[in-house]
């Protein structure tokens, strides 16, 4: 039966109650920082039940219920288990808000089948920001990645671990778009199952390898994964677009033998990401930015575009922005270049995520750009 009560957590070591001082109580003056994690402390926490309040709290207070990075282990009629992971990004609302909508559903009830919550950033989310000044992306923390050793690579490692030995049916991260962007599934293999779990949120689905260090291209070692791009946080067409989701996820009995046919999905791969140079200043609004951004940019999301489209203007005597391949090598070439003192792509491409928000495009990058894949 699915009932939020009282939790106890365990690590692999020893089993505790929590104290009431272990939750976080909002406070009047605060520091956009997270405190430095010890190796010590990188130990996830896990539950076997809900802690009370969960089903209806906003996101923003998620903090005082859920303080730091925790996995909630619930049983189901089925043992496989569904892994369902949300807020890796604090301003990405709408997988908590999908999770609720789900566990208001099942409550007093038995799930379909095992379902594992992990809570990432609860803390950026008290903010509403990505992340918090002094911490690392948790979406690119996990195995695989490129990022420094770290104590949140640490515990991402442990969770894969985890997860790898209770055999994980499918898993599931979902994410927003901070840009105007369709509704799409994201894959890191090819194989039948990614393809039929992807397009079991819709035929736009997009292949990719990098960045390094992603939730979904670590689980894709075990298990099917894919990751939910829903649009914009906050709009209700998004939140139920994941709920039904999920939903269809934990009534799933397995996934079809069959291929998946060519008419039901189009597919794209990333070949490659756009970032705007360290050193460079940039704007969508102050002419006196070293890289002034067209202002409509994020239109062009999903969009195949043309040889010399501009995407900017700049006084740099150099290319402002950086093109990287899924190996990390520098593309840029290939892609962009600057000409009369417009910033231009040099063939057709389909860029995405594409956005406006300046402290994300610093955070993260510019854009991606794809290219259509054949099945």
């Amino acid at each position: 039966m699915l009932w939020p009560g009282k939790c106890r957590w365990f690590s692999r070591f020893h089993l505790c109650q929590p104290e009431n001082n272990d939750r976080i109580a909002p406070s009047k003056s605060v520091k956009f920082v997270m405190p430095q994690i010890s190796r010590a402390n990188c130990i996830p926490k896990q539950f076997d039940s809900l802690p009370n309040g969960l089903l209806d709290i906003s996101v923003n207070n998620l903090h005082t219920l859920i303080t730091e990075p925790t996995l909630f282990h619930l049983p189901g009629k089925r043992p496989e288990t569904l892994f369902v992971s949300v807020l890796l990004h604090g301003n990405e609302s709408t997988g908590f808000l999908a999770v609720q909508k789900l566990l208001q559903k099942y409550h007093g009830q038995s799930l379909p089948r095992g379902l594992t919550l992990f809570f990432g950033n609860t803390q950026a989310a008290r903010f509403n920001l990505r992340r918090l000044d002094g911490q690392p992306d948790f979406n690119r923390i996990w195995p695989g990645t490129a990022l420094p050793e770290s104590p949140e690579a640490v515990w991402a490692a442990q969770i894969c671990q985890i997860m790898r030995e209770r055999k994980v049916f499918a898993s599931v991260d979902v994410h927003n778009n901070t840009g105007l962007n369709p509704h799409y599934a994201c894959i890191n293999k090819l194989g039948k199952d990614f393809l039929h779990l992807g397009a079991l949120f819709g035929r736009l689905l997009v292949y990719f390898t990098h960045p390094k260090g992603t939730q979904s291209s670590a689980f894709a070692e075990f298990c099917p994964a894919v990751t939910l791009e829903c649009g914009r946080p906050g709009q209700p067409h998004g939140t139920e677009h994941a709920f039904q989701f999920l939903d269809s996820c934990l009534h799933l009995h397995e996934f079809p033998a069959q291929p998946i046919a060519k008419q039901d999905v189009d597919i794209y791969h990333t070949v490659a990401q756009v970032t705007v140079a360290e050193d460079v200043s940039y704007s969508f609004s102050d002419a006196t930015a070293d890289l002034l951004l067209d202002p409509e940019l994020e239109s062009l999301n999903f969009t195949e575009i043309p040889a010399g489209k501009v995407l900017g203007t700049t006084d740099c005597a150099r290319m402002p922005l950086i093109a990287k391949d899924n190996d990390g090598k520098p593309v840029t070439e290939q892609f962009l270049t600057v000409t009369d003192g417009q910033v231009q792509v040099t063939r057709q491409t389909m860029p995405s995520m594409l956005t406006l928000d300046e402290r994300v495009i610093r955070q993260d990058c510019l854009c991606y750009l794809m290219e259509r894949l054949a099945v």
